[in-house]
């Protein structure tokens, strides 16, 4: 079975004085109106597994108002092991722990993953592009810390070389050292990225099976190095050349752009639903389908990847779905997977899920 969230306390964190939220092995419904802090919840229990908050605030916005401090902890238990998760916030910073020993933000996932699902997800499909590789990138760091370093590596490759492009008069041996580091560190991080893509597609076409069985869905990686499938199988240091012929080619673009116009941050992910691509001809209801089954695919991929399901978080997001995609979601956490949901309305929830969940009133006693 693996780990899996038990207890969280907070303590002067947000609107929170103190709770103690046990938390259920199947599901665990909050309840409650708005602005009571459902989400502050859903935050720690994300920053206590994914180790970075959805919200991507400053540290002392956890601190609650008045208070010089706020941690939360949260306790895991499964196969006769008891792990303790903290994160204390003081003087502007935050420092997470392991069972009292310090441990870096990036470490965090490896002692249990989350999937959160929340509204702003629901424009997945709609975003710029920078929105769905975060979204692939963000779950590739939790998955495996060196795919973070990777990541973390590439941006300030990019950063420099930006910086540079952006002088008045560059310097062309600096950058050339600098398209040199750009080729190595993007080809690493496109052949990881291309990797993972490639296994969680599988898994995202078949979720959308489930919901909506009578389309087909298509999804590819459009890089700007050529097409997906000259990509996939190729070396790292033939990424790289080909990065670097990239780089070099469009080198007066960048110059007078003032910025790297080719390489992984200008990639993107594209959608087709019986061949027609979902950005513009995609109803509402399918661009929705598609993010519910990337949630389920994260969910799946998580399993294979780490042998354990992840802790599902899913934010306010039943009163933005459907009653047929409510419904695929609610069997899809009945399959194994524990999962924490906030609502206003308990009445999206059949009677036979709210009698097996533990259903918690926040902003009442707890």
């Amino acid at each position: 079975m693996g780990l899996a969230a038990s207890t969280l306390t907070l303590d002067d964190w947000r609107n929170f004085g103190h709770l103690e939220l046990a938390v259920s092995p199947g599901m665990t419904i909050l309840h409650g109106q708005n602005a009571v802090g459902k989400t502050n919840v859903v935050e720690a229990l994300q920053l206590l597994t994914a180790g970075s908050s959805f919200r991507r605030p400053h540290a002392a916005e956890f601190v609650r108002e008045g208070a010089t401090s706020a941690r939360a902890a949260l306790a895991l238990t499964g196969d006769g092991r008891v792990v303790d998760m903290a994160v204390c916030v003081a003087d502007g910073r935050r420092r997470f722990a392991r069972n009292g020993k310090k441990c870096a933000a990036a470490d965090v996932p490896q002692t249990l993953m989350s999937v959160l699902f929340n509204p702003d997800d629901l424009s997945f499909v709609k975003r710029g592009a920078a929105w769905r590789r975060d979204e692939l990138d963000g779950f590739g760091r939790q998955a495996n810390r060196g795919y973070g370093r990777l990541s973390v590596a590439y941006q300030r490759a990019i950063e420099q070389r930006n910086h540079l492009l952006k002088e008045d008069r560059p310097d062309l041996s600096m950058l050339a050292a600098w398209d040199a580091s750009v080729a190595a560190g993007g080809a690493a991080l496109l052949s990881a990225r291309l990797r993972l893509f490639c296994r969680l597609r599988g898994h995202l076409v078949a979720a959308y099976g489930e919901i909506a069985p009578g389309e087909r869905l298509t999804c590819t990686y459009r890089s700007s190095l050529g097409a997906e499938e000259e990509l996939v199988g190729l070396s790292r240091d033939t990424l790289a050349e080909r990065l670097a012929d990239a780089l070099e080619r469009t080198r007066p673009e960048s110059l007078r752009r003032q910025q790297t116009t080719v390489g992984p941050q200008r990639d993107e992910l594209a959608f087709r639903i019986d061949d027609r691509d979902v950005r513009s001809f995609g109803s509402q209801g399918q661009q929705r389908s598609i993010v519910l089954a990337w949630k389920m695919a994260e969910v799946r991929l998580a399993h294979e990847i780490v042998g354990q399901a992840p802790l599902l978080l899913l934010d306010d997001v039943m009163s933005e779905l459907d009653a047929r995609r409510r419904e695929t979601m609610t069997r899809f956490v009945q399959g194994g997977v524990q999962t924490v949901v906030t609502t206003t309305n308990l009445g999206y929830f059949p009677q036979e899920l709210l009698t097996k969940a533990r259903v918690v009133h926040v902003g009442l006693s707890l």
